[in-house]
């Protein structure tokens, strides 16, 4: 029995290992075939991420530009709750960042190892790439991009300047005014004292020829000796060839004219007769997002970019200081996805600067007179203020000014929002410092919306942090048009020709100036009796800093341009409370605050606060820095602090030393010395 199971098994062998060899083969076919079910499923999911134009530019080993969309964007909506202009544009600018920060890291090792030319964004999460087609399909297989995007060449068919005009360098020609300039009323807002003072418009164009005489004087970047160009200018031009202006203008430089000619009618005048402008008192920056009217995506999104937060010349996005980001931004281009640029990402980055507090207000475009001819970003857009033209000095819409609405996105949304003069408007341009001409375009409409609205903020300066009453006042108050033709034959306001009219900026003003404004804001304490002692609380920059020791409770006191009423206060930042309700006297609105800390930021923000008629202010707040011992206000309490209040003591309490009297006692003695010198070490950011 034995022999024989030994005699069978002898012979089953070979038959065993090929059989065994049989399945194994089988196996490892089928394992090869799910393998490459597998590839092929993942190479056609990454496949549908990428862009059709991406994919047909990179192409037979070609290398394309593309933009790398990571699938974990911000989240912006936490800026809706804040009240200032500031607090959004810091609170937008950290947010983005940390998110850029977090999450681009893997795909930025990943491109540094292969060599892969990139560059980082993140006013919206993007990575920037040159690459073929092979490092588009494994960058779109990450689980951790969303889309692989195209950043075509986007050719501006900008306006063409009229005839060239040199203006005589000596002051002896009469003042004008340009048409344009007197047809919005802007003239009546500047004899009420209104220019612009405090505002800053940001162009976004073929450059600025700072030094020509009608904008050097009104350069944020000028002192009057020199040209400060950080945090003013930026150049997102890199690659150019044969551009008059180069790649990486440390200086503002305009490689056309149009974007000279543009910020020009927003803010320009030389004060030598030549009043082109309609914000002389305003400030300007800008960003070159075009080589000769030729733009892409992410020239156009790192100007936005450099507007959320500015940062010096030659430096990076992480240097930006979000307080210097202007008000306004005056935008003359085009993104038509029929050319590759992608809807979605550029609306992102439209709305990082909406939610930043940044009004951007964009031509409408020069497709008309036919119906639904606004039809590209960004002047698509529910998030910007499009602009359409007007024939100069009349009320009639200019032949080429597109019309809405709005129907490649499915919105059938009204545009444009309103208008302004736009055909032979003179300004400046790029060819010397004293040389004019003249264009017609919705490029040259915009620019009087954008020095408008510099104009109605400077009237009313709450209006900063309230985009949306801003561009309330400016639509209700336009000369409204009545026009069918592109809302079904019926005559309305507003309408897809005109918007809500043509602007009237005096109109505007006026309605502004009704509205109670925050003209001061103090910290005020009762010093014995020495008297009682304001602190300043500005509105803009830094914080007042409160150096006095009282318990934790503070006193607030605000004063309007008109008789408040009524209104409410709330602690929105910090630790503290409102004790009781705000009491008011004529124009002072007085809140109490309870439970304040030492060592912090407090906010109070005023919302509802009314006059006798009704009108309401804007929500407005107001910080504080708490920071007891610090006599000096510089956010840190040390040893000049305490040499400070020595030297002050014995001495009556006044106006200029109640800092040094800590506890407000109405006399300074060592025991302020030794309450300052207990807090020594205490710093704010």
């Amino acid at each position: 029995m034995n022999a024989i199971k030994t005699k069978l098994t002898s012979k089953s062998g070979p038959l065993r290992r090929a059989i065994s060899m049989l399945f194994f083969g089988a196996a490892a076919a089928a394992a090869l075939w799910a393998l490459s079910q597998s590839h092929a499923q993942g190479q056609s999911a990454a496949l549908s991420k990428i862009a059709p134009w991406v994919l047909q530019h990179a192409t037979d080993g070609k290398q394309a530009e593309f933009l790398v969309v990571l699938a974990d964007q911000a989240d912006l909506s936490g800026a809706e709750a804040l009240a200032t202009k500031q607090e959004k544009g810091r609170y937008v600018r950290d947010t983005l960042l940390n998110k850029a920060e977090a999450t681009q890291g893997p795909i930025l090792t990943w491109l540094r190892e292969r060599n892969i030319e990139h560059r980082s964004y993140y006013i919206v999460n993007f990575i920037w790439v040159k690459g073929d087609r092979n490092v588009a399909l494994e960058l779109a297989a990450r689980p951790d991009v969303a889309r692989i995007e195209g950043n075509p060449v986007i050719h501006n068919d900008l306006p063409q300047p009229g005839p060239l005009e040199e203006a005589p360098p000596q002051a002896n020609a009469p003042a004008t005014i340009e048409p344009g300039i007197n047809y919005t009323h802007a003239p009546q807002v500047w004899a009420l004292g209104f220019t612009g003072q405090n505002i800053v418009i940001a162009g976004a164009d073929t450059g600025v020829r700072w030094t020509h005489n009608a904008l050097k004087p009104h350069y944020r970047g000028w002192d009057g000796m020199t040209g400060h160009h950080d945090y003013n200018w930026h150049d997102s031009i890199h690659d150019s060839m044969n551009n008059p202006c180069g790649n990486d203008s440390p200086f503002p430089c305009d490689d056309y004219f149009h974007g000279s000619h543009t910020i020009g009618t927003a803010i320009g005048d030389d004060g030598m007769g030549n009043q082109i402008g309609m914000a002389p008192g305003a400030k300007w920056i800008a960003c070159r997002n075009m080589d000769q009217g030729n733009g892409t995506p992410t020239r156009y999104l790192e100007c936005m970019q450099f507007f959320l937060a500015p940062y010096p010349v030659g430096g990076n996005p992480n240097q930006g200081d979000p307080t210097l980001a202007p008000h306004i931004t005056t935008n003359s281009w085009t993104c038509p996805p029929s050319e590759g640029c992608s809807i979605n990402t550029l609306e992102t980055g439209v709305q990082a600067q909406r939610a930043a507090g940044i009004i951007m207000v964009v031509a409408a475009g020069n497709a008309g007179p036919g119906c639904s001819t606004v039809s590209t970003p960004p002047g698509t857009s529910g998030y910007v203020y499009s602009v359409g033209a007007l024939n100069t000095s009349t009320d009639t819409i200019a032949s080429f000014s597109s019309r809405g609405p709005v129907t490649g996105d499915g919105s059938n949304r009204l545009k444009p929002d309103l208008s302004a003069p736009g055909t032979n408007t003179r300004s400046v341009t790029n060819s010397c410092d004293s040389c004019y001409t003249t264009a017609s375009g919705t490029s040259m409409a915009t620019p009087h919306v954008a020095g408008g609205t510099a104009l109605l903020l400077s009237c009313n300066t709450s209006l900063i942090h309230d985009w949306a009453t801003s561009e309330g006042l400016l639509s209700n108050n336009a000369a409204h048009i009545l026009n069918g033709t592109c809302d079904g034959g019926n005559p309305v306001v507003p309408n897809n020709t005109y918007g809500w009219g043509r602007i009237d900026i005096f109109a505007a003003a006026q309605q502004a100036l009704l509205l109670p404004e925050l003209t001061m804001a103090v910290s005020r304490r009762m010093h014995g009796a020495a008297g009682t002692f304001d602190i300043p609380l500005p509105q803009f920059g830094q914080p007042g800093v409160e150096c006095r020791s009282t318990g934790g409770n503070y006193t607030q006191v605000f004063t309007f341009n008109t008789t408040v009423v009524s209104g409410s206060a709330a602690v929105t930042g910090g630790t503290g409370t409102v004790s009781g309700n705000p009491t008011f006297s004529g124009n002072t609105m007085t809140v109490n605050l309870t439970g304040v800390v030492d060592v912090q930021k407090i906010t109070v923000t005023l919302t509802n606060v009314s006059d006798p008629n009704g009108h309401i202010l804007p929500q407005t707040s107001v910080s504080m820095n708490v920071l007891i011992g610090d006599v000096n206000g510089n956010k840190t309490v040390n040893a000049t602090d305490v040499a400070l209040v020595k030297s002050q003591v014995g001495q009556a309490v006044t106006g200029s030393n109640f800092r040094e009297d800590v506890n407000d006692d109405g006399s300074i003695s060592a025991s302020d010395v030794a309450l300052t010198k207990s807090h020594v070490g205490d710093g704010l950011p």
